[in-house]
């Protein structure tokens, strides 16, 4: 699986998805990102395959809102580990706020 695997995917929920940060146009938005590495394979002195780790954070003004779902959906259907990490209500700016960390061997 590939990073762009996983964008493309969330891109499949909503067009409203961002890469490390967002200028979001709606109310309901994603964010994604890779933040380091959780496992390596080494042969002959070289890493051969690699462990990514990294978030989906959902921010919306809905509650109950049907793309947790689809986000929790999305995720089931890739060859990635997942967990939701947590939900948060931002009173400053009224969204809540759905992460999970996602775990992916990289090609």
């Amino acid at each position: 699986m590939t990073l762009d695997d996983l964008k493309n995917a969330l891109l499949e929920i909503t067009p409203d998805v961002y890469h490390y940060w967002a200028q979001p146009k709606s109310d309901r938005y994603i964010i994604w990102a890779e933040d380091g590495q959780a496992d390596a394979v080494w042969a002959d002195n070289r890493m051969s395959q690699q462990a990514l780790t990294g978030t989906i954070d959902l921010y919306t003004k809905e509650e109950y809102d049907p793309m947790f779902q689809q986000v929790q959906e999305k995720l089931n259907s890739l060859d990635l580990s997942w967990r939701l990490n947590s939900i948060q209500y931002e009173e400053d700016t009224g969204y809540i706020h759905y992460e999970w960390v996602w775990e992916m061997w990289h090609e």
